[in-house]
């Protein structure tokens, strides 16, 4: 099960200069496809009077959700090589948007292509990278006779207490690693008097 996945702190910035267009890319974190059609719409508005503004973006904690446009330029040689970026560099949650203004000399398909990519790996590699722990969340109800067992495995196990009550019964609402956190589960589960529930997923 994933536990991780790497993205960008914040917005970052590249520049790219090839037979005098020029082109300036921005990588942003984002976190929905309309968040990132919205950055896209910002920057176009702010470059409109750019040849043109091409991006791609890949989303969601494994990257399984990409999208990338030429925005009128030659089919596979601005949106591709922008998202080829990201998949080689192993970040999501993440658009980039490259603009460009045209030097008049016309560039050709190889020299599209790395200009774009060259374009967004400048971006991407100024950008802090930072690494998003996943976690996975389940509660716990229980008797007061098992609150020291029940609160030494949750301790040991390095779970996080997200909610707790002990009115009637005992419950806790515990996150643990995505990839550690079935093992506390099934250890609590293994006491006689415990009732689990795991939470319902977000997003």
């Amino acid at each position: 099960m994933l536990a991780s996945y790497w993205t960008i702190a914040g917005p970052s910035e590249g520049q790219y200069t090839q037979l005098r267009s020029k082109f300036i890319a921005y990588a942003l974190p984002v976190r929905s496809e309309a968040e990132a059609l919205e950055e896209v719409a910002r920057l176009r508005q702010r470059y409109y009077d750019a040849r043109h503004v091409c991006w791609a973006y890949r989303l969601s904690a494994d990257g399984s959700v990409t999208r990338s446009n030429d925005d009128g330029e030659p089919s596979g040689t601005a949106g591709k090589p922008i998202l080829g970026q990201l998949l080689s560099q192993n970040l999501t949650e993440v658009l980039v948007v490259v603009v460009r203004y045209f030097g008049g000399v016309k560039l050709g398909t190889p020299g599209l292509i790395e200009s774009y990519r060259t374009a967004a790996y400048e971006a991407l590699m100024a950008a802090e990278r930072i690494e998003r722990i996943i976690e996975r969340s389940f509660e716990v109800d229980f008797g007061y006779e098992l609150m020291g067992e029940v609160m030494r495995l949750v301790k040991d196990s390095g779970a996080r207490i997200i909610e707790q009550d002990f009115v009637e019964r005992c419950r806790l609402v515990v996150s643990l690693r995505a990839d550690e956190v079935e093992a506390l589960y099934a250890r609590l589960g293994h006491l006689y008097g415990t009732t689990l529930s795991w939470c319902e997923e977000e997003g």
